[in-house]
């Protein structure tokens, strides 16, 4: 095995240790525990990311990656605004019934709590998170609308309305709180959201 080699895997191992540790320990997880259940030293922590915090900040990169890496597959070119959100909704809302999709419930919560304990890592995850939805606004961007195209501007507040929507949409199916939200009503519920208030101007 490589140099290179051995530390990429050393780094996967940290992510997915910290993905174990901080979904069930939330802002008690500890670093040592992380580096352990690992099988490396927290100096390892240190030297592939700096510190905890860079550690979790690269997690939620991580985490975040998947959801967003197939999105020119799925939603091609060639759709227009409405039907890319259409599409995008329903996509979704499928995520809600993957075997997974309580742990990782679970782990964006823990995230939040993380976040809202720790005024230093507060800013630093919010802009991981800003900088994936920024592929949610290239997706967006460019596409017609009408008789215009949707500006980079009017793509990035629809973004933001969309995954507010959605990921609240999503928790409430995860939780078992609504038996009332299938695919369809995710699309049209997305879909209302097109409109030249929540666009605003170009």
């Amino acid at each position: 095995m490589t140099r290179a080699e051995a530390k990429e895997r050393n780094r996967r191992a940290l992510l997915e240790a910290a993905r174990q540790i901080v979904s069930r320990d939330g802002h008690r997880a500890k670093l040592e525990e992380i580096a352990e259940l690992a099988e490396l030293t927290t100096g390892a922590v240190y030297s592939l990311f700096g510190s905890k915090n860079g550690l979790l900040v690269a997690l939620v990169s991580d985490y975040l990656d998947p959801d967003y890496e197939d999105m020119e597959r799925l939603f091609p070119a060639g759709l227009n605004l409405v039907e890319t959100v259409d599409a995008f909704a329903r996509h979704y809302r499928r995520t809600c019934d993957d075997p997974d999709a309580l742990s990782r419930l679970s782990f964006e919560l823990s995230l939040q709590d993380l976040a809202l304990r720790d005024p230093e890592l507060r800013p630093r995850l919010a802009g991981a998170v800003r900088a994936h939805e920024q592929r949610l606004v290239a997706l967006l961007a460019g596409r017609s609308h009408g008789e215009a195209t949707v500006t980079p501007r009017q793509a990035q507040r629809l973004a933001t309305a969309l995954r507010g929507l959605l990921s609240g949409l999503s928790q409430g199916v995860i939780l078992g709180l609504t038996d009332t939200a299938p695919e369809p009503y995710f699309a049209a519920a997305a879909r209302a959201l097109v409109t030249p208030d929540v666009l605003g101007p170009p």
